[in-house]
């Protein structure tokens, strides 16, 4: 799978999730303060990517996670 399908899945679970405008989606978009995402959203995504991914996903994984992008590179690492 590569980075760009990541991205567009991601998107797609932020919007269905969150009800985020998808113009407020890029990379370099920040989580908490651009997407207004408290620490239960963060948990529900990480829920919807282990589906996503098809493996178990530790908190840890994803401490480091700010941005879109962020979430990019932790899946692309799990998926690769």
């Amino acid at each position: 799978m590569t980075r760009d399908e990541i991205y567009e899945t991601l998107k797609g679970f932020l919007i269905e999730l969150f009800e985020i405008p998808e113009e407020h989606i890029s990379l370099d978009a920040h989580l908490a303060d651009d997407l207004d995402l408290d620490s239960i959203d963060a948990v529900d995504l990480v829920l919807k990517l282990q589906e996503f991914i098809g493996r178990k996903v530790s908190a840890e994984q994803f401490r480091s996670v700010r941005t879109v992008g962020d979430v990019i590179d932790q899946v692309d690492a799990l998926l690769n």
